[in-house]
């Protein structure tokens, strides 16, 4: 199928703190956009939930925003990235929210990981999901509301409550519940998903008490996969036919559909995803393996990723927390009013430590204070231990992975800022480059949307789309201060009981 050239996508780009819609046209250029934030909502220590009803009143509020700025009869389909292993609840026939969205970065099932690993069954799961125990992934969260919100559960169980991540949740909101699906790449995050099958696990979700049928159907990540109700959804009776998670989809924005093509994300977290090609490639030292696409013939890539937790919300906590900057902008002109970071250093464990450490029950530290520090120095040891985080990563991959990456293309919100870009090319000594558009999520998910809708007609249309907004070339490895931060890192470790 193709469209005419003048046709547009609509993005919605659901992340942790936000939604983004994009409007995308032919040449690859985001010609509208909308945004708006939602509440992080902290009801104990270590957990993240978010509002589903104040999610789906963003995404309308952003996709309403960006339509308005263009004809939106011209939107020929829909395409749906978001924050991913984020678990949702909600009922089949009202389609409001059960109960609150435990978020990926929430970490209450730590114990639930303890037990599961004493009981044997990581190897399990290892195998079949290229994941590891922790609280980051999906399932242990439903396996939580099991065993503590019995009422609840049993409507799950009676068919009542449907369950999945947020990408199923949006789909069945745009459709009106016509449609429970996820696409493999949401899947594949949510230790359910056996990722060399390419379906749910049975033997996965008897050990985590899942019942398959509260599941989603996955489908390819481009393709006709449902139509929005115009009646819900903006006015709009358009297909959906590009998903992905926010990672994978950041990928798909930086042209990465080759094996060796490698992004790093820096959003509330930082991820570093390296595609494998259809080689699932494992790891025994704290990277994942993961689905980075499924085509619509059922073929399946793959994806090496490196998780960072905390690296764009540490700077939301100088701004939010400590209340030192009052934009997240500001965190740049503030660390360059110093030259260092005076033997300062911030390890953001503020949700636990993702690659390489792995440690849900580590805790934010800062250390190194002395009378003569000031919140410029506290500034730019965030920057530098955001650069620190990354270089974690990609050191393992070339380790282990043994890739072998010429250059780093980066993207999101964070990126924007010059001296980080800097200190993140110093300590890889590599150069960085930069995309020209930073919200790579979206574009991602337009991509996926336009190949499925046939506004591009294959994946080579989309490989010279990629645009630079500048190269930061290596200087000075400062290995001293990495060494300190590596220390520092032992030192936030088991923190919890």
């Amino acid at each position: 199928m193709t469209v005419h050239e003048s046709a547009l996508i609509l993005a919605i780009d659901a992340g942790t703190t936000g939604v983004t819609a994009l409007v995308v046209d032919h040449s690859a250029e985001v010609v509208a956009s909308g945004y708006r934030e939602f509440t992080q909502h902290f009801p104990g220590d270590g957990r993240v939930e978010h509002d589903l009803g104040e999610i789906w009143s963003a995404t309308l509020a952003s996709a309403e925003q960006a339509l308005k700025q263009i004809d939106r009869s011209a939107i020929a389909a829909v395409g749906i990235t978001n924050q991913r292993e984020t678990w949702c609840m909600w009922d089949r026939e009202t389609l409001g929210a059960a109960r609150p969205a435990i978020v990926w970065q929430d970490r209450r099932t730590a114990g639930l990981c303890q037990s599961l690993r004493e009981a044997g069954h990581e190897p399990l799961i290892v195998e079949r999901t290229g994941l590891r125990l922790d609280p980051y992934f999906s399932a242990t969260k439903a396996m939580w509301v099991r065993n503590h919100e019995p009422h609840l559960w049993a409507q799950v169980e009676q068919g009542r409550i449907a369950m999945g991540t947020i990408d199923s949740f949006l789909v069945a909101r745009m459709t009106r519940g016509l449609e429970h699906i996820t696409d493999a790449t949401n899947a594949s995050r949510t230790l359910l998903f056996d990722i060399h099958a390419g379906a749910w696990s049975s033997q996965l979700c008897d050990v985590f008490g899942v019942p398959m049928d509260a599941l989603p159907t996955v489908v390819p990540s481009y393709g006709p996969l449902a139509i929005t109700d115009p009646n819900v959804f903006c006015g709009l009776e358009v297909p959906i036919t590009g998903i992905a998670g926010d990672q994978q989809a950041a990928l798909a924005g930086q042209a990465g559909f080759g094996a060796g093509a490698a992004k790093c994300t820096y959003g509330t977290g930082s991820f570093l995803l390296v595609h494998t090609g259809e080689t699932a490639v494992a790891s025994k030292q704290g990277l994942l393996t993961t689905v980075a696409l499924q085509h619509p013939d059922g073929r399946l890539d793959y994806a090496l990723e490196g998780a960072v937790f905390v690296t764009g919300s540490a700077v939301q906590w100088l701004r939010d927390g400590l209340r030192i900057i009052d934009t997240a902008p500001e965190v740049e002109s503030l660390a360059r009013s110093v030259p260092d970071s005076a033997g300062l250093v911030f390890v953001p464990a503020l949700t636990g430590l993702g690659a390489p450490d792995w440690d849900p029950d580590a805790r934010g530290l800062i250390i190194g204070i002395t009378r003569g520090t000031t919140d410029a120095h506290v500034a730019r040891a965030t920057l530098e231990a955001i650069a620190f985080e990354v270089r974690d990563v990609v050191q393992l991959m070339v380790n282990e992975g043994g890739i072998d990456l010429q250059s780093l293309a980066i993207d999101g919100g964070a990126a924007s800022n010059d001296l980080l870009c800097q200190l993140q090319a110093d300590q890889l000594q590599l150069p960085v480059d930069r995309s020209a558009e930073l919200q790579t999520t979206g574009l991602g998910a337009a991509f996926l949307a336009g190949l499925g809708v046939g506004i591009w007609s294959n994946i080579d249309d989309l490989r010279s789309s990629r645009k630079s907004s500048g190269i930061f070339t290596p200087q000075q490895r400062d290995d001293e201060s990495y060494a300190r931060w590596r220390k520092a890192v032992e030192r936030s470790k088991n923190w919890i009981d």
